[in-house]
């Protein structure tokens, strides 16, 4: 007899999921996006506070040597703290679960808060200093926990665009600190330490309404075994009462995965069967920062005066480049189901290494050609487009989707380490960079976008509509291993039919099974 199989049943965007994606991607991601450009604008007023501080400490003048090195380690502190927090973020998802993990991470944040509030008052610069670094480690366990988050809480159909949500409110934050950031706003002497300290107030928030919001469905049923809880936190995300199917997939996976228990990072780097999906994260996360995205928002305002700008007008271009990326990003969320993954990296890698290589020319012109800062400034904002709809939001939807429930955090945090680790590369080395190549510093992210784009389209398959267990053989091929399909018997029922015709990764040559 054949089995008849019902149609899939497409997810829909419920209140729950809605507001569990809203409060998380606000409290967190937003956070991130604020700090990589809240120092910006007030950088000239910060730095007169760190030589005021030195004087009245040592009743003379600090050496600007010592201040560039002082302010370098300003700006860098947050990828910094994001390396570490990257490191911290499997043990914390894995402990307290992928809610729990953002909740507790707010602590960070808020202590941050208060001591840049308070920094002035104390006449201490090392307070800044030290509290971007906390800052940074709560950016390094949201950027890695919110995507995790969301995608096991996202069903296949809406997964990429709830993906894009955490980058869009990154962009966000980026652009409200760019606006706090307007002299006659926050950006002048009396603000700036108000505005440092305006970051714990997303952290607060998420505080205070996440809880109310559920666990992950598959952290309930895989990692602790809880049937009914993970069952009732499904119903609610779905908005019906029937969740069987994907409760019975999520059996399959964890099935399939119970002989290699959870993975350590030491383990993931040893199994054949996620050595591609290994090497992909690892390319594409170098390649979004090393690409010099982040360059752009530390230092935007150095950057436009160097094109040529007139100071006047520098902080509304730089506004003006913040909202060309929230737009952008909005753009990625309605078209990523639509277009695929692969594509948008595609595309935004390849539109990035072509406004860096014209940007390179436009800076190397400007003294004999009269439009060429306009030429500049028209680059930058090609460069942030592109950024926005592929680069900057999809390596974290990929780094969900190519990873099973075992292989997740300890993935997140290989991906988060590399990103932090490049990030923490470019806001460091890029003063000292454009100083010694000016406008050729361009050339090589112009370089790195485009032998990332290459990688991308030799190596990454496309992700889009296919479930963690699909996926996963997407790759056996490349990764040295074999598909074994069984069949369902005639008369079986749906859970064993199910079970028994999903794929087996077999690793050539070995005995282990997945």
């Amino acid at each position: 007899m054949e089995i008849e199989m019902e149609p899939e049943r497409k997810g829909r965007l419920t209140l729950v999921l809605a507001g569990a994606t809203l409060i998380s991607t606000f409290g967190s991601s937003f956070q991130y996006g604020y700090n990589v450009a809240v120092v910006n604008s007030p950088s000239f007023y910060m730095q007169s506070f760190y030589r005021r501080a030195y004087f009245d400490r040592y009743l003379e003048p600090m050496d600007e040597n010592l201040l560039t090195l002082l302010w370098s380690l300003t700006v860098s502190m947050f990828p910094l703290g994001g390396f570490f927090g990257s490191l911290m973020v499997g043990r914390m998802v894995n402990a307290f679960g992928r809610k729990g993990a953002l909740l507790y991470n707010n602590f960070f944040s808020i202590v941050a808060a208060i001591m840049m509030g308070t920094s002035e008052i104390a006449t201490s610069f090392e307070m800044i200093i030290v509290a971007r670094f906390l800052v940074g480690i709560c950016a390094g366990i949201s950027s890695n926990a919110v995507p995790m988050y969301l995608g096991e809480l996202s069903p296949k159909n809406l997964r990429g665009a709830i993906g894009i949500v955490p980058q869009l409110f990154i962009t966000i934050g980026i652009l409200t600190a760019q606006v706090f950031g307007i002299r006659n706003f926050l950006g002048n002497g009396a603000g700036w330490p108000l505005m440092l300290a305006l970051t714990g107030v997303p952290a607060v928030l998420e505080l205070l309404l996440l809880p109310f919001f559920p666990e992950s469905p598959r952290y309930l049923l895989i990692q602790k075994g809880n049937k009914d809880t993970a069952k009732q936190a499904l119903q609610r995300v779905r908005g019906w009462e029937d969740v069987e199917d994907e409760l019975d997939e999520m059996r399959m996976e964890d099935q399939s995965e119970k002989a290699e228990g959870r993975l350590s990072v030491r383990n993931l780097f040893s199994f054949r069967s996620l050595r591609w999906q290994l090497i992909s994260i690892v390319i594409m996360n170098m390649g979004q920062q090393l690409s010099g995205v982040n360059a752009i928002y530390y230092y935007a305002d150095n950057i436009f005066q160097s094109a040529g700008v007139n100071p006047n007008d520098i902080q509304y271009v730089t506004i003006g480049t913040g909202s060309v990326n929230v737009f952008m990003t909005i753009a990625a969320v309605f078209i990523v189901e639509a277009s695929g993954r692969k594509l948008l990296l595609l595309l935004g890698f390849g539109i990035c290494c072509g406004a860096c290589f014209v940007l390179t020319a436009a800076l190397k012109l400007q003294e004999s050609v009269s439009w060429m800062p306009y030429l500049s400034i028209t680059c930058v904002i090609i460069y942030v487009i592109g950024h926005a709809i592929g680069p900057s939001p999809i390596p974290y939807v990929i780094t969900a989707e190519v990873f099973r429930q075992s292989s997740r955090p300890a993935a997140f945090m290989v991906a988060g380490s590399v990103h932090w680790l490049s990030n923490f590369t470019v806001g460091l080395v890029f003063p000292f960079l454009e100083e010694g190549l000016g406008p050729f510093s361009f050339v090589i992210f112009g370089v790195i976008c485009l032998l990332t784009l290459i990688y991308i389209q030799i190596f990454v398959p496309e992700t889009k509509n296919k479930t963690f267990q699909e996926i996963s053989h997407l790759f056996a091929k490349r990764n040295g291993v074999e598909i074994t399909e069984e069949k369902a018997e005639d008369g079986g029922d749906s859970s064993s039919s199910n079970s028994s015709s999903r794929g087996e990764e077999v690793e050539v040559g070995k005995e282990t099974r997945f």
